[in-house]
């Protein structure tokens, strides 16, 4: 799984450019689409656009959020919806429609990474079963091999590849993406760090702040974190 395509609904010009700007600056969303009504919405996914996810606001004329999101539950295979208003009595509703969050307006970037981290492990459980991505397979020339999850500590961003080090300080490149990765492993105690770092926690030997930049020791080597991701790091080490 690559990173999400989402769509945005909202017939408020602002609000739905704000959103999606927030959104497109997230590590994990590759792609933003938007859409000013429901029914601008319905022919997006009617003319086969693949989409993860939508960010639907709920008070809109003819067909609001939830009438939309009732909709798509008539779909084989329907986007994950997250509600975003300013009203806080509809989370009721929006939860019996199984919604995958419900987001207050104005959306504070902190609380959209949780959102966005809530949905890949959505999308990865909806196209993975089991133990996600508990091996991985490499392959070199034409021959291939496995490397088990807990073998691994480091996982590196490398293009539409990532490269996988392991504790015996060798590394691998797998037919994988980091966001995949992100999403399947977050309950397995990885963490990420950087769009093109995703971590073992309990490998982290250290935290250095220099110059108002963090930065995590691991084997003596220094990996970035960025500023995105500062909370998550920060929680990890709070438990």
């Amino acid at each position: 799984m690559s990173g999400l395509t989402v769509l945005v609904v909202d017939d408020e010009a602002l609000a739905r450019n704000d959103l999606a700007w927030l959104l497109s600056q997230a590590d994990d969303v590759d792609k933003v689409l938007t859409a000013s009504s429901g029914t601008e919405a319905l022919k997006h996914l009617g003319d086969g656009t693949a989409v993860d996810a939508l960010f639907l606001d709920i008070q809109m004329p003819s067909l609001n959020g939830l009438e939309l999101a009732r909709l798509l539950k008539n779909y084989k295979k329907s986007p994950a919806t997250v509600f975003v208003t300013a009203y806080e009595e509809y989370a009721v509703d929006a939860f019996s429609l199984e919604a995958c969050d419900y987001l207050l307006k104005p959306v504070d970037e902190g609380r959209l990474d949780q959102t966005i981290r809530r949905l890949l492990r959505s999308v990865a459980g909806s196209q993975t079963s089991g133990d996600s991505f508990a091996t991985l397979t490499c392959r070199v020339g034409s021959s291939s091999f496995t490397i088990d999850r807990d073998e691994i500590v480091i996982v590196e961003a490398a293009g539409d590849l990532v490269r996988v080090h392991t504790a015996e300080d060798s590394s691998h490149l797998v037919r994988e993406s980091i966001s995949s990765l992100t999403a399947a492993w977050a309950s397995s105690g990885f963490l990420r760090i950087h769009r093109s770092y995703l971590v073992r926690a309990t490998n982290i030997e250290r935290v250095r702040t220099s110059g108002g930049a963090r930065s995590v020791e691991i084997w003596g080597q220094q990996l970035p974190v960025s500023r995105r991701y500062n909370r998550l790091l920060d929680d990890y080490f709070a438990r």
